[in-house]
């Protein structure tokens, strides 16, 4: 294949966003910073929200895998449903965001990392 293929932060940010919704025990995702919490007040949540990309082992322009500044990281902020075992959802979440991302963007990360701020009854 000639050319390059290049995934955005917040293309992967969706998909990892979509990917968590997916799993059973998560009620939505909460603001991980104020701008984030400002938009969902003024109803334009989108499914990247709470979900943060970053970067280990610098940051530079890389492409798709982010070959050239380190390798991707992502920290989900996550509600989840009453009566759930926390740790089991969380483990559940990094096992499929893992795989759905090395699946369709054919991305490895480097951590993935589940912060449940809230609790709610579904």
């Amino acid at each position: 294949m000639n050319g390059t293929i290049h995934i955005t932060e917040a293309a992967l940010a969706s998909l990892i966003g979509l990917t968590a919704h997916e799993i059973p025990g998560v009620v939505g995702m909460a603001p991980a910073n104020l701008r984030e919490g400002i938009q969902r007040v003024l109803g334009r949540a989108q499914s990247r929200d709470g979900v943060v990309i970053g970067r280990e082992g610098g940051g530079g322009g890389g492409g798709a895998g982010g070959k050239d500044g380190g390798r991707y990281t992502a920290d989900l902020y996550v509600v989840l449903a009453y009566g759930v075992s926390i740790p089991t959802v969380a483990q559940n979440i990094v096992e499929r965001v893992e795989h759905v991302v090395k699946a369709q963007a054919g991305i490895e990360l480097a951590a993935t990392r589940v912060h449940a701020v809230g609790v709610s009854h579904a």
